[in-house]
């Protein structure tokens, strides 16, 4: 953007790079752009070439569809706005200038540049039908680095920004409670807390505390009429529902931890990993001739967190299945399961060391 040339352009095309753009692409984006002055930006989606790799990248896809068709159509159909992605978009010049650029003040400075925008007045239009080819992160320790980025960092946004969205005079008071409510608050923030807190914390608890009683619609019929809500978006994956949901409560722990990590700038707050993509590396390697036997590092395959919360839920449910009269023991054991599995980090794609 610092090249003398960009000077003569009025949009920027982003992509990360291992996206593939097909040809039309700026001619089904920029006539948006062309024929309507108040709108910054064109986002489209993203479809994953990958996503039959492993069945943790079956369960992304699963997440990032109810992301897409939910979050950022509806978002784009009712209040014109929604977090840029990062990639996969055209900027308007302008726009982007009048919002005050690129800042670093955040690990999410797409989204950042999103809301800053949008408090300038600047629209949002999403585009479903437009798809853009790129990879999901099929390695465990590749997802866990991106998930602490994408939760971290919009909790620190928050944090940093809730006050400016407030006294912001150019937007709606309806767009102000979206913004700072549904999107922030809600999505950013509590989801994460409220499915670990609840799932793996109080509702194991009340087996051992019989006089706490969580009712059956608490418990079952309202989280299962979510889940499945959030789950129609990908309905070549209904049947791996059950897998998708004990992978969301284990992954709740880590964006819980993130989160809390964002609002109150602890250590990490600022740690950037760039997501690994294999690509056709994983290809190559299993193509060599003699491939060496894959050393098996510990230290970096546990997850400390993870498998005390695992001996936390099946304790829970060993007390449950003696004492118990809920019969959570079943969701119990299978839960803890699913910890343990995280926790010694046989999850995703395995490469082998060279």
């Amino acid at each position: 953007m610092k090249h003398s040339y960009v000077k003569q352009c009025d949009y920027v095309a982003i992509f990360d790079a291992d996206f593939q753009p097909e040809p039309d692409f700026l001619y089904r984006t920029i006539p948006f752009l062309v024929h309507n002055s108040d709108i910054a930006l064109v986002q489209a989606r993203w479809k994953f070439v990958n996503s039959d790799e492993c069945l943790m990248t079956r369960m992304q896809e699963m997440t990032l569809d109810y992301h897409f068709t939910v979050e950022q159509e509806v978002g784009s159909a009712t209040y014109a706005f929604f977090g840029f992605n990062g990639t996969a978009g055209v900027w308007r010049i302008a726009a982007l200038n009048d919002a005050g650029g690129w800042k670093d003040c955040t690990t999410v400075e797409d989204m950042d540049l999103a809301v800053r925008a949008s408090l300038k007045g600047w629209k949002f239009v999403y585009l479903s039908d437009l798809k853009v080819k790129n990879e999901l992160p099929s390695t465990f320790k590749a997802y866990r680095y991106q998930q602490h980025r994408w939760s971290c960092g919009p909790a620190n946004l928050f944090r940093k920004m809730v006050m400016e969205i407030v006294r912001n005079k150019k937007v709606s008071p309806l767009k102000k409670f979206h913004v700072i409510y549904s999107f922030f608050f809600v999505r950013k923030i509590v989801a994460h807390i409220v499915t670990f807190v609840f799932y793996c914390v109080i509702l194991p608890a009340t087996v051992l505390v019989p006089e706490v009683q969580v009712p059956i619609w608490g418990a079952v019929y309202i989280p299962s009429t979510i889940t499945l809500l959030n789950a129609v978006g990908t309905p070549r994956s209904l049947h791996l529902l059950i897998f998708w949901i004990l992978f969301e409560n284990v992954m709740s722990l880590h964006r819980t931890k993130a989160t809390f990590i964002g609002l109150f700038e602890a250590g990490r707050v600022n740690e950037w990993v760039v997501t690994e993509k294999l690509g056709d590396a994983l290809k190559k390697k299993l193509g060599a001739k003699a491939p060496r036997k894959p050393r098996l590092r510990i230290g970096e395959r546990l997850h400390v967190l993870e498998l005390i919360v695992g001996f936390y839920l099946f304790f829970c449910g060993c007390y449950d299945l003696a004492f118990g009269k809920n019969g959570y023991f079943i969701y119990l054991f299978i839960q803890s399961v699913a910890f343990f599995i995280a926790g010694v980090g046989y999850v995703g794609t395995f490469v082998p060391n060279s």
